[in-house]
């Protein structure tokens, strides 16, 4: 016993003496490590920069051959389907029903109903009651046949597939004196239960009518906000802005020129506004969760942060000024986007992913409440398994926080995380492939961890004799397997070399392949 205590005492300093010397040192630059100061939008895109700890994005396909799908909706609590909203098909608008936990998409429409047919009018946005598993109602956001503006609520069926074609009410009617800037989004706000409707500024081009600063009497250009549960079709909350004053008492805010595409974050509340630019600049508008409301965005005075056409406009300093923009050199329409608030990618919480219609650019950002940090251009990484995202004309998410992107073209994508790739051992003869974890496991082999590499050899027969209990790494525990077995030993694990001994020469085996093996 006092014998084999000082053989292993001997042999623990000769392993560490070992492995130090099997270590490599790293060579120092001649420069110190600098933290990535914040990006500042140029014009250009910077150069991706990952994060430490941050995950690796793709998106894969889940669904082709939609009629101009514009948004991604899920009912309350509702983790096994998403709702997606197809503008038109002929002068039909549809709700369609995508089952998540099998990938199919219901054959029969959730809900279809007549709109017109000019390119940006339809039926355009979609939002669940937060009491919908109770209640059943949703509402929806269309341009009618004669291309005014509704705002409707229906009520789903028996049949939880299929809504009560039958049971639509009118909440609201804007008229629309022309075809374009329709807004379209509409949604419950997630702390107050009341509706918020997004309204452009009417269309032409310029805001001819200067309706988007006219708070009398005039809905467009404007977020409103309104309680669906406290009157018949409607009341006003109490707090809003310009109750008891100038101003129309269903306005939130206003100056907005077409708010396509708008959200809430679901943790802070906070309201996020992609607002399409005349002819130079598209922006991003945020609202933090504690406004209460009275917010004048700019439109027409401004486009952007730059002067637009201030003619009778008030002062600047009562105008609240995009946290974004970029100009037509990258850009031309912006579809806003979704704050990732998933499970799936965690080092992606508190990201806003937003794009651009025309040139099919995906961008995220993070926003503390005073600075945009972490943008990045995502385009490339977020190119799909299969087909390719153009015409960008919507985001949404599913009541997971999962994040989806809309192709006019009919396609719906979902970001997703880069699967690692890693070897696969084939068989029993060492032949080996690098690929994704689930291919592996189809085809029936055996898969050796996320960035495994076959030329590391890990598939080979035998590949690391000195690994004695298997477990991966050459270590003290395989030392004292070596030293239980001492002496001779023909055929056993710990006889390294084959020899049929167990002696210094397979102590220093063992020693010389100390680490990952």
């Amino acid at each position: 016993m006092f014998a084999r205590t000082i053989l292993t005492t001997s042999l623990v300093g000769l392993c560490i003496i070992g492995a130090g010397m099997a270590t490599k040192p790293k060579a120092h630059t001649g420069q110190d490590p600098v933290l990535n100061p914040t990006l500042s939008h140029t014009g250009q895109d910077p150069a991706p920069v990952r994060a430490m700890g941050s995950t690796a994005l793709t998106t894969t396909r889940l669904i082709t051959g939609l009629a101009r799908p514009v948004q991604v909706v899920a009912a309350p609590n509702d983790f096994d389907r998403i709702f997606i909203v197809e503008q038109r098909s002929g002068s039909t608008g549809r709700i369609r029903i995508y089952n998540l936990d099998s990938g199919t998409l219901n054959s029969t429409a959730f809900l279809s109903l007549s709109v017109s047919t000019s390119s940006e009018q339809g039926l355009l946005g979609l939002a669940f009651h937060p009491n919908y598993a109770q209640n059943g109602y949703f509402y929806v956001n269309y341009t009618a046949t004669n291309g005014d503006t509704i705002i409707k609520r229906y009520s789903v069926s028996s049949d939880p597939d299929v809504a009560n074609s039958g049971s639509g009410y009118t909440i609201l009617t804007i008229d629309q004196p022309y075809t374009n800037h329709n807004g379209g989004w509409l949604g419950f706000g997630p702390d107050d239960g009341y509706l918020y409707i997004g309204t452009g500024d009417g269309g032409s081009g310029g805001d001819p009518g200067n309706r988007a600063q006219d708070i009398t009497n005039q809905k467009l250009g404007k977020m409103l906000r309104i309680n669906v549960d406290g009157g018949s079709p409607y009341s006003i909350p109490a707090d809003n802005p310009f109750v008891g004053i100038t101003g129309d008492d269903e306005i939130w805010a206003y100056g907005l020129r077409n708010p396509w595409r708008c959200s809430f974050d679901s943790e802070t509340g906070d309201l996020w506004m992609g607002d399409v630019g005349q002819y130079d600049y598209e922006e991003i508008t945020f609202q933090p969760s504690s406004s209460t409301g009275g917010e004048n965005y700019g439109w027409r005075c401004y486009e952007g942060n730059h002067s637009y056409n201030t003619s009778g406009c008030s002062p600047q300093n009562t105008m609240t000024f995009p946290v974004w923009e970029y100009s037509h050199s990258s850009g031309c329409s912006i579809t806003g986007g979704e704050i990732y608030r998933g499970t799936a990618i965690p080092s992606l919480d508190g990201t806003y992913f937003f794009g651009d219609y025309c040139y099919n650019t995906i961008w995220s950002f993070r926003y503390d409440g005073s600075t945009v940090y972490d943008y990045q251009n995502r385009t490339s990484e977020l190119a799909p398994d299969a087909g390719s995202i153009g015409s960008i004309s919507g985001f949404g998410r599913d009541a997971a926080g999962e994040i989806y992107i809309c192709d006019l073209g009919g396609e719906v994508f979902k970001i997703v995380a880069l699967p690692a790739s890693g070897a696969c051992c084939i068989g029993t003869d060492g032949a080996c492939a690098n690929i994704y974890e689930e291919n592996c496991n189809n085809g029936g082999g055996t898969w050796l961890g996320p960035d495994t590499d076959c030329a590391n050899g890990g598939c080979e027969p035998n590949n690391c004799p000195q690994d004695i209990d298997g477990d991966g790494s050459v270590g003290v525990t395989d030392l004292l397997s070596l030293i239980d077995a001492f002496g001779p030993c023909p055929g056993c694990a710990s006889d390294t070399n084959g020899d049929g001994v167990v002696d210094v020469t397979d102590i220093l085996d063992v020693v010389g392949a100390w680490g990952p093996c």
